[in-house]
């Protein structure tokens, strides 16, 4: 899947219409997210501020290339905040510990502020990476047979994405048109294939074990798996129902306008950059250079509506 940008999903994505439902390939959220409202802190970063902290998952090369540019050529001083758990970063932010962070698609933000009651906002996309079905048995989603099982991750924002997944394999079937499958939304009966939901971090393993895994690119790499020449199905990043998994920067909303970290946001599309996290990704991540962040705003906007209506129905 070459590398390449969402120069043309502005007018394919249907942003203006903030109700719309997305088609059965975006995962939704699970149900039983609840808002307890301590919301984000109200102070902006001042203007003349120069010196950030940037929270991010997992630090690697990538991280390190854009603050030694940021520095070095844009005169920031940037400390880079290591987390190795997902759902510390956003708290963080929150609690005014970080300036900015850069970790998360607009689907793992989404949960976390209808969860939490915060308002942290995108300033920049940075890429999307699809989501890949693994085998051991299969060269071809063909080849599975009545009754194979498939593990998925069980975490809230990946289970429904594995499941659409296997929709558009024409793999499982929905008992009902739903835009947030789970488990039990499934059809046993007319789906070729049965699910096991595991924890994310347990999909290599369960690979052993099962005639098909969906893996998560950070776990694929951890395995040396190579989406391209060992996955055998993964969801197109350039579909418009794909605009909930583009990674982006995000802060808190009193930074929204600070033109210092749209600046070290922007980054990211530096090629240096692009070179490290295309030879991470084994040049599978899709660059998303060309949504602004209005648009990163309303989709999450739309989503975070579809999971109120969610835990309405």
């Amino acid at each position: 899947m070459p590398a390449g940008t969402y120069a043309y999903i502005k007018e394919k994505h249907p942003m203006s219409t903030r109700t719309a439902k997305y088609t059965a390939l975006t995962a939704l959220l699970a149900l039983g997210l609840s808002a307890c409202g301590n919301g984000d802190t109200g102070e902006a970063i001042p203007e003349d501020q120069a010196s950030f902290t940037i929270g991010v998952a997992n630090e690697h090369e990538a991280h390190r290339e854009l603050a030694r540019i940021a520095e070095e050529e844009l005169g920031y001083e940037i400390e880079l905040v290591n987390f190795t758990s997902y759902p510390e970063p956003n708290p963080a932010l929150a609690a005014g510990d970080l300036d900015a962070n850069w970790f998360q698609h607009i689907a793992f933000l989404a949960e976390h502020n209808v969860a939490s009651g915060d308002n942290l906002l995108p300033i920049a996309p940075t890429e999307i990476v699809p989501l890949t079905l693994y085998s051991n048995e299969y060269e071809d989603v063909s080849e599975f047979q009545d009754g194979d099982t498939v593990a998925i991750p069980n975490d809230p924002v990946n289970q429904g994405r594995a499941i659409n997944v296997l929709v558009a394999a024409d793999l499982v079937v929905l008992a009902e048109e739903i835009a947030q499958p789970e488990p039990r939304h499934v059809d046993e009966e007319a789906s070729t294939v049965q699910l096991q939901p595991v924890d994310a971090a347990q999909t290599v393993n369960a690979l052993q074990s099962v005639e098909g895994s969906i893996i998560n690119n950070n776990f694929a790499q951890d395995a040396e798996l190579d989406p391209l020449n060992d996955g055998i199905y993964a969801d197109d990043p350039s579909d418009p129902s794909a605009f909930p998994y583009i990674n982006a920067f995000v802060v808190r909303e009193a930074d929204v306008d600070n033109e210092a970290l749209q600046e070290i946001a922007a980054l990211y599309h530096d090629d240096r950059v692009l070179e490290i996290m295309a030879e991470r990704s084994n040049d599978t991540s899709v660059p998303v250079g060309d949504v602004t962040a209005e648009e990163l705003q309303e989709a999450l906007a739309d989503y975070e509506d579809a999971l109120r209506d969610g835990d309405e129905d």
